[in-house]
């Protein structure tokens, strides 16, 4: 059988043994063999560092971001491929698809993300300038740079996929490279993805390297630089931390760990209720998807105690339709662990379950399967069991296959209590049509979780259900869940960036970031509007007015638009309003007015005005004041994909005293030329 070769170094290596043997799930044949022997761990981080990371610091966001997309592409082009190799983990088409479709659909919502908010630009500028001294002449503000080393991931075996992508994609969009240690049981699956992705020739080369078998010495080799994300056992993540290089250089250290998620039916649920029907099949789901070989399944189930027998009823007429056999074959709704090993793991931490409950469904012992041999193939029954909550085993063991324990409650508090008795979990769920009970439960459990599902009958047909991390939302839970996040959106890139306070003149800080800060020079010639992207600068700003503001004004833009409220309208009552003392003109209608200044009416490189942002209206604008408007340039973001880009400005609208009546951000599509 073949042995799975690394790519590290620019180049595909293959071990100096014979490696050890990967089995067919199902069939228990040797699929291939797999050894690190012979790779040089220090000179792959090293190549990361020295060949990746500067290739890729030298692009944008937005061109990470299109190269994600065009990665998501290719790979969407091989699935079929994939589904194959997959179903030799033991998988259907339906987990292939949650792991293979789920993995290139991180990979295209972080190009997203990172086209819409993110800059083109290679530093990101986090929040607001903030004055640190009375003149102006002295402000800060925080940038977020990438770090300089590699981002190294050790995954876990139940998903080959999803697993490395959903950690590669944050890393590259922020700018480092990655090298993935997969777990060795499906790592078979892993090499061919990474095979894929080289061969598309997409990648700067350092981007991303693989190493098939053991980590070996790799983290020896760590920095302060570098990153180390693992997902796998909770003993194997407090290891891992404990590391001496990785508590010396104080490298970034994220874990995903198993843990003992929870899943709680309302007590409006009743027999017959959408919120019964959804959490019955939630639990099955969960129980067989990946045969349960999910770190964020349901572990605990827990229902009011009246409702227990129902629950326990409805769930096994459900389990005993679902099929185990071979996952090629028609008809089978769930497949073989990973290995046999790991099903020998699962029946051991039964046993200890099983001395705090009992069986409602399943033989742990024995299965029918079809289109398979049940002992060369790593099948195993969905077992379903009843415990007591007030037994310490359910809450600490954790049999990582199909696998759930029901467990009764009486009150809210008293399964807040028990679901926190899981010391961490990544994913919980509440099934109710009772929203006082859903915040009572999601508030009180919240502390001991990381994401958490609220089921109900009006979000179920959306609901993409309680054990799909999202790459919006983040992964990841206190506690025994490991303590860590991914993804989360924008929150899993800026983990892969090093924020920094810069501290300096509104001139030089406006030169760092890229934006333009106030205080900072403006330059006036040119009407701005007349230069396309290519000649605009941050700084460029044009001063309009002053128009005078009458009651005439007022009173048409009332009439107009329909706003009549009593502060434009009826002097007696404007009077009497603490904040006025009298007439005012309606915010928009000085709005309005600074864009009648300030706008250059002719055809010209502006294409559009999009949006106006962060507006606030600082000072009452009365009639025969008079308006000033000064419009500056204050950010330029050309679209890697289109002839135009989005030119933010900074909109500063003065009365006579100059004092600012209203501020805000006006967003424009510019062309490039």
């Amino acid at each position: 059988m073949a042995l799975l070769r690394s790519y590290v170094g620019g180049r595909w290596q293959t071990a100096a043994d014979e490696g050890v043997p990967l089995h067919d799930a199902v069939t228990g044949e040797e699929v291939a063999r797999v050894s690190s022997k012979g790779v040089d761990m220090a000179a792959a981080l090293e190549h990361g560092r020295r060949a990746g990371g500067p290739a890729l610091r030298e692009l944008t966001f937005h061109q990470r971001a299109a190269l994600l997309k065009a990665l998501a592409s290719h790979l969407r082009e091989h699935r079929e491929e994939l589904y194959a190799l997959s179903a030799r983990t033991g998988a259907t088409l339906f987990d292939s698809k949650f792991d293979i479709d789920g993995g290139i659909g991180v990979l295209f919502s972080y190009a997203s993300k990172g086209r819409r908010e993110l800059p083109n630009d290679t530093v990101y500028v986090e929040g607001a300038v903030e004055p640190l001294g009375k003149g102006g002449t002295f402000v800060g503000q925080h940038i977020a740079t990438p770090l300089r080393g590699v981002a190294v991931q050790i995954n876990a075996f139940n998903f080959p996929v999803w697993g490395p992508l959903e950690k590669f994609a944050p890393a590259f969009l922020a700018g480092v490279p990655s090298l993935v240690k997969p777990a060795s049981q499906t790592a078979y699956l892993t090499a061919r993805l990474v095979e894929l992705i080289v061969e598309s020739g997409l990648l700067p080369e350092g981007s991303l390297q693989f190493v098939a078998g053991s980590a070996g010495d790799l983290l020896d080799h760590v920095t302060g630089q570098d990153l180390v994300s693992f997902t796998g056992s909770a003993s194997t993540a407090q290891k891992l931390r404990a590391h001496p290089v990785i508590v010396r250089n104080a490298v970034r250290f994220n874990a995903e760990a198993d843990s003992l998620n929870c899943s709680v039916l309302g007590p409006d649920a009743k027999p017959g209720t959408a919120e019964f029907d959804l959490f019955v099949k939630q639990l099955v789901t969960e129980m067989t998807v990946k045969a349960g070989q999910k770190c964020t399944a349901i572990r605990r189930a827990f229902v009011p105690a009246e409702l227990l027998d129902d629950v326990a009823a409805a769930a096994s007429e459900r389990l005993a339709k679902v099929t185990v056999g071979n996952p090629s074959s028609e008809g089978v709704r769930m497949g073989a662990l990973a290995s046999l090993e790991q099903r020998e793991e699962v029946r051991r931490s039964l046993k200890a379950l099983l001395s705090a409950g009992s069986v409602v469904f399943g033989d742990p012992e024995h299965v029918e399967v079809v289109d398979a041999d049940a002992e060369r193939g790593a099948f195993l029954s969905p077992v379903l069991l009843k415990g007591d909550p007030e037994r310490a085993e359910p809450h600490e063991v954790e049999a990582f296959g199909p696998v759930s324990t029901l467990m009764p409650y009486t009150a809210a508090e008293q399964v807040i209590d028990y679901a926190a008795r899981g010391h961490g979990s990544l994913a919980g769920s509440i099934v109710t049509g009772d929203a006082d009970f859903a915040r009572d439960v999601v508030l009180g459990v919240a502390p001991w979780h990381g994401r958490l599902l609220v089921l109900d009958a009006d979000d179920a047909k959306e609901s993409t259900g309680h054990g799909s991390p999202l790459p919006q939302l983040v992964h990841g839970g206190p506690g025994r869940a490991g303590g860590g996040e991914e993804m989360g959106g924008i929150r899993g890139v800026l983990h892969h960036l090093q924020r920094t306070a810069v501290q300096a003149s509104p001139s030089v800080l406006s030169r760092v970031t890229g934006h333009w800060v106030a205080g900072a020079p403006r330059a006036e010639g040119v009407h701005p509007f007349r230069k396309s992207l290519a000649e605009l600068k941050i700084g460029d700003s044009v001063v309009a007015g002053p128009r005078t503001v009458t009651q005439e004004d007022v009173d048409h833009f009332a009439e107009f638009t329909g706003d009549t409220f009593y502060a434009h309208t009826d002097p007696e009552a404007a009077a009497a309003n603490p904040l006025f003392g009298g007439i005012v003109a309606h915010g928009y209608l000085v709005v309005s007015f600074a864009a009648g200044l300030f706008v250059s009416p002719e055809p010209g490189p502006v294409l559009a005005n999009y949006g106006l942002e962060n507006l606030r209206f600082l000072t009452p604008v009365k009639p025969g004041d008079e308006l000033t408007v000064t419009l500056t340039c204050k950010q330029i973001t050309p679209r890697v994909d289109q002839d135009y880009g989005e030119v933010r400005w900074d909109a500063d609208v003065t009365n006579g005293n100059g004092e600012s009546v209203a501020k805000y951000d006006v967003l424009t599509l510019v062309a490039k030329s």
